[in-house]
């Protein structure tokens, strides 16, 4: 029962900071299938030398060298309680972390604060300044709670309001295997992008900071400010 209750506290559309704009961005076309790769046509036939001549040795191809995949891309959150490292998984979540990342890119973590904060659930940010106002974030993204990712202890999701594609720069991050936020049947889930890898201990303590009624919060917000100082690409070695 309890967990239900904080879940409610996470998709209820009385609290404020899940109130989206009520412009909704068009859900972007699905992206073409590719075309298959022609088939190559068969080599033409050498005519053939004359009987006296040894055929040539034909030569082994040599194989080219496999392109070592990409490594996922990651972000480094930089707070004022410690910093930890987020990984991005854009092959299962290939709307998401890209949008994700223009928000990154664009600075518009800087300076916002981690809003919610319920132990053993839930820590919220990304859309809302120190003074507890909220930053204007006009892109939305589709919800791709499907993509086979679960909301496990570290994992990292989208926060919306109750209509499923209304993802706009908040984010979540799980403190406890939360399966009551993973889709089914009957309901739309929140889309999970990401695990933190590095520095769950500084979650971990952002998750047990005193909370209670700040700004136009009524409850778990934290009474002293947890500042997300930045957001920014990790570079690879």
């Amino acid at each position: 029962m309890k967990k239900l209750i904080l879940i409610a506290g996470l998709i209820a559309a009385a609290w404020p900071l899940l109130d989206f704009a009520a412009d909704t961005a068009a859900a972007p076309a699905a992206a073409p299938t590719s075309a298959a790769a022609p088939t190559s046509a068969t080599a033409p036939t050498s005519a053939t030398a004359p009987a006296a001549t040894a055929p040539a040795k034909a030569a082994t191809p040599t194989a080219a060298p496999a392109a070592s995949p990409a490594a996922p891309t990651q972000v480094l959150v930089v707070t004022s309680l410690g910093n930890f490292t987020i990984e991005l998984n854009a092959e299962r979540a290939p709307l998401t972390v890209p949008h994700f990342l223009k928000y990154v890119d664009q600075g518009q973590y800087t300076g916002t604060i981690f809003h919610r904060v319920i132990p053993n659930f839930v820590i919220q940010g990304g859309g809302f300044d120190v003074d507890y106002k909220s930053k204007p974030a006009p892109r939305k993204v589709v919800n791709e709670s499907g993509n086979g990712l679960t909301n496990l202890r570290g994992t990292v999701g989208m926060a919306r309001s109750p209509e499923p594609h209304s993802s706009d720069c908040q984010f979540y991050i799980n403190l406890y295997d939360n399966e009551a936020l993973d889709p089914s049947k009957t309901r739309w889930g929140y889309a999970v992008f990401g695990k933190v890898v590095q520095g769950m201990d500084v979650v971990d303590r952002i998750g047990n900071v005193p909370t209670g009624a700040r700004g136009n919060f009524k409850e778990d917000a934290p009474l002293q400010p947890v500042v997300i100082e930045r957001i920014e690409r990790v570079t690879s070695p």
